[in-house]
């Protein structure tokens, strides 16, 4: 058999790929330049054309700033900045507090609970982690709470934003696979929100035998009367909530398109910092810039990420990769575990927007072909499948060595937490998710169901 290099240029991209991203450059100008680097060598091998470079443009523009759907990314990062920085989330957190201060983990529940409603209002896992961590692990601490028990209900929690709706990712996932986000959105509600009622039973299993992990906050935490405890609830539990309510609650009964909702979580987001009385100038002026910075940023990957796809497809890489993978002689069920596990071990490494601009694209079309028989059928293939990838990929904040939720939470933790501590205390909430993800790959329904039901 005659070995042709310009026959294996993708392999050779993907190759350059995963050793660039070691590089420490941004990841934009690394998808970017290699697309355009391996173009270059398309066309001294004859297997890319010139006048082919032109077409990157022309998908950038088309493809990404003519996309209305990738709106709603720099709005619902204006709504979850907009709500740390207007003290909603401080409130939510006390509320939560007093509310469970009787119960065993109270602090640590309250902490889940807490990430849970964030993350359906915003899918900013840096900017939700770094909250929850200021906020949360110094309170902690000072009730003598275990510090693996303590980092790892925090980080897990705040990584909830990425698979709970309205996440950034799943806007991302729908765009790359060319399907309804609202689909996704209400296919990816029950997985997330059974993940979050994973972490709460396992803290109150723990905590109820091991009670010394979690000292109880003190009685007289909060107010005294029950007049004072319900206004705690109406000022700072039910606006947050509400808010869950108009951004989830359009989307699922079909009032308004994500675009639409996401206009309207920032909104309700400044309209409760108005309400709080912590709206000014130069918290407006904070968040605009935090919000433009994380857009343009993840706007900066798209485009690289468009040119390293369109150049890859050009040299034949699907071609070659569904030429691969029928070589390998594995079934459809082998191929989902074998991706599966590909993903898992990518996630110790890459952030979880790498993977899915290089898995989604080039494995997407093979999966939609693949038969699972009665299991799952059709079209709902590739929702559940885009499903999966989300549980999986959220252990990739988690993983480490470059788990950027632990990261995030050493940045900002006090100095006696020591990594080693993260990294215990994360391991019981890695394994809960992996749980999850086998009985979304056993029991499909747990995805397709609600589609289902609001959506036929």
């Amino acid at each position: 058999m005659d070995f042709y290099i310009e026959d294996y240029l993708p392999l050779f991209m993907f190759g350059a790929l995963a050793i660039l991203l070691f590089s420490g450059y941004p990841v934009a100008f690394v998808l970017g330049g290699i697309g355009l680097a391996f173009a270059f060598v398309g066309i001294f091998f004859e297997t890319f054309s010139f006048i082919q470079l032109f077409n990157i443009p022309l998908r950038i523009w088309g493809g990404i700033a003519e996309n209305l759907v990738l709106t709603a990314i720099p709005m619902f990062i204006f709504m979850g900045t907009m709500l740390e920085r207007s003290g909603v989330a401080s409130d939510l957190l006390h509320c939560l507090q007093v509310l469970l201060r009787r119960v065993p983990g109270g602090l640590a529940l309250s902490v889940t609970l807490m990430g849970t409603i964030m993350a359906a209002t915003t899918g900013i896992i840096g900017a939700s982690v770094v909250m929850m961590t200021l906020l949360a692990l110094p309170v902690m601490m000072k009730q003598s709470y275990n510090s693996p028990l303590a980092t790892g209900t925090i980080a897990a929690s705040g990584t909830l934003g990425i698979l709970i709706p309205p996440s950034i990712m799943l806007v991302i996932m729908a765009d790359l696979l060319a399907r309804s986000v609202g689909n996704l959105f209400v296919a990816a509600i029950i997985p997330g929100f059974m993940l979050a009622s994973f972490y709460m039973l396992y803290i109150l299993v723990l905590c109820r035998f091991k009670p010394q992990l979690a000292p109880p906050l003190s009685a007289d935490e909060g107010p005294e009367s029950l007049a004072g405890l319900l206004l705690l609830v109406l000022r700072s539990f039910i606006p947050p909530l509400f808010l869950v309510f108009l951004v989830l609650g359009s989307i699922v009964f079909g009032w308004a398109t994500p675009t639409e909702a996401a206009g309207v979580g920032g909104a309700g987001a400044i309209l409760l910092a108005m309400l709080n009385r912590r709206l000014s100038f130069a918290v407006l002026k904070e968040v605009l810039e935090r919000a433009a910075l994380t857009g343009g940023m993840l706007f900066g990957i798209f485009i690289g990420a468009t040119c390293f796809a369109l150049v890859f497809r050009q040299l034949g890489g699907e071609h070659l990769v569904i030429e691969l993978v029928e070589s390998l002689g594995f079934g459809s069920w082998g191929l989902l575990f074998i991706l599966m596990g590909i993903v898992f071990f990518l996630g110790f490494f890459f952030d979880w927007i790498e993977i899915t601009l290089i898995v989604l694209p080039v494995f997407a079309p093979i999966i939609a072909e693949l038969d699972f028989g009665e299991h799952v059928q059709g079209v709902e293939v590739i929702y559940w499948f885009a499903i999966l990838l989300a549980v999986n990929l959220q252990t990739s904040f988690l993983t480490p060595p470059f788990g950027f939720a632990l990261f995030y939470m050493k940045g900002v933790a006090p100095p006696e937490v020591k990594i080693q501590q993260i990294y215990k205390g994360i391991i019981p909430f890695v394994l809960l998710q992996l749980t999850g993800l086998g009985l979304v790959i056993a029991f499909p329904e747990i995805a397709l169901w609600l589609p289902r039901v609001l959506l036929d």
